[in-house]
């Protein structure tokens, strides 16, 4: 009876030692083969410790990535803005600036295109000092009428500028709108008036605005 009771004895001991050994190769395999407790996800979803601690570290590079891509956009706009066409124009910042030149080339168009007969030659001095480039050179090649009219007939100009504004302004280079009133006298006849309107160029030379093109409009 003993042997009997001590065979079973044994066979339970031997039971009790395989099922241990089961769920010791169960909780390091894990119950469905996968590997143990660092699975991908829980049935329901959920993110296990091993695979979910990764989630901040991969939001944290894409939101530097995101950020370092938003500033590098903002800061060539920004750049964009500043170079523009307008913003380089100082005829829209500079009123010192623009009221000098405005000022220089209206009283050049004054003195350039005022003369009288007896005083052509004071006209001529003038343009070659308040005019160059390409208007020097029509000028040139006008006056020489201009002047042997105004011996003939004797004829006399006044030039007032009404009103000069400037377009474009950079460092040595101005763009102007010049809107000018001529009076015409003849010797024995009444003055007449006419309008004007100039499209102007000018340069700075030597700290004075000097006109290099003129295009009547």
């Amino acid at each position: 009876m003993s042997t009997d009771v001590e065979a079973q004895h044994s066979e339970d001991v031997k039971d009790v030692d395989e099922v241990d050994e089961v769920d010791e190769a169960e909780s390091i395999v894990g119950s469905d083969g996968s590997g143990g407790p660092e699975t991908a996800s829980d049935e329901d979803g959920t993110d296990t410790p091993g695979t979910g601690s990764r989630w901040p570290r991969v939001v944290a590079a894409a939101l530097i990535v995101v950020l370092l891509a938003a500033g590098g956009t903002l800061f060539a706009q920004g750049r964009q803005l500043k170079d523009t066409p307008a913003t380089s124009n100082r005829a829209l910042t500079d009123s010192g600036a623009t009221t000098r030149v405005a000022g220089d080339v209206s009283n050049a168009l004054g003195k350039v295109f005022s003369y009288s007969p007896q005083a052509t030659a004071v006209t001529k001095e003038s343009a070659k000092q308040l005019l160059a480039g390409k208007a020097l050179q029509q000028y040139a090649t006008l006056f020489g009428q201009v002047e042997k009219q105004a011996a003939d007939q004797k004829l006399t100009l006044t030039t007032h500028v009404v009103r000069a504004g400037v377009t474009r302004l950079t460092g040595d280079s101005a763009h102007l709108l010049v809107f000018l009133d001529q009076v015409y006298e003849r010797e024995g006849k009444p003055a007449t008036t006419a309008a004007a309107q100039l499209s102007v160029t000018a340069r700075l030379r030597d700290g004075h605005w000097t006109v290099v093109e003129i295009t009547s409009r």
